[in-house]
């Protein structure tokens, strides 16, 4: 059996779209560890990590054609870890059961470590939708839910009616809820349940 350990990303996929299974192993032994790693902080499991990891590696083999086309490995194969998971949560969401069971792990597993990729595209997807929405609901927003302030105490700060703060709040949860829905194609619960797992 030939070593294939010393050949770059690039020269691997190349062979592995031709086919070549053991260049799919070489690539498998390379990177399985990093992506039970981004899935254990994004799925709170190792269990569940171990299971969506393999079904990573198998879509990348039933797919591997496709890998001609690709520039950078680790970045693609990343991107599939990641669409394995959300398809994961998308599914458990659908069981009370078990989103119960995730809830609660994501509740006894929060973790202070580094974002992980996906936390970080979150992040930008929020600030993105919330730096479309009008200044004062902006500030709202920001009084509520990032300070902590009461429907009460933003009225008092901003010299307005609490039933005005409740209003754009109203406003704000309504437009990310569409824009997750409509460009993530994630209900607005679960993403806020994945950037849980940041804090």
């Amino acid at each position: 059996m030939t070593d294939l350990t010393s050949l770059s990303d690039l020269e691997l996929q190349k062979l592995l779209a031709q086919h070549d299974y053991q260049s799919f192993t070489t690539l498998y032994n390379r990177y399985v560890e990093a992506v039970k790693k981004f899935l254990l902080k994004v799925l709170k499991s190792d269990e569940l990590a171990d299971d969506v990891s393999q079904e990573v590696f198998i879509k990348i083999w039933l797919n591997r054609e496709q890998l001609i086309h690709v520039q950078v490995f680790k970045s693609y194969l990343f991107i599939v870890a990641r669409n394995q998971a959300l398809d994961y949560l998308r599914a458990a969401f659908r069981s009370d059961v078990a989103m119960k069971e995730i809830v609660q792990t994501f509740a006894e597993q929060r973790s202070t470590t580094e974002e992980t990729l996906l936390d970080k595209e979150y992040l930008r997807f929020l600030n993105r939708v919330l730096n479309t929405l009008p200044q004062r609901s902006r500030e709202i927003f920001a009084l509520c839910k990032e300070q902590g302030k009461s429907y009460e105490e933003a009225a008092s700060i901003l010299g307005i009616s609490r039933n005005a703060i409740k209003n754009h709040m109203v406003y704000t949860l309504k437009v990310f809820r569409y824009s997750t829905e409509k460009e993530l194609g994630i209900p607005l619960s679960l993403l806020l349940v994945c950037l849980a797992a940041s804090y």
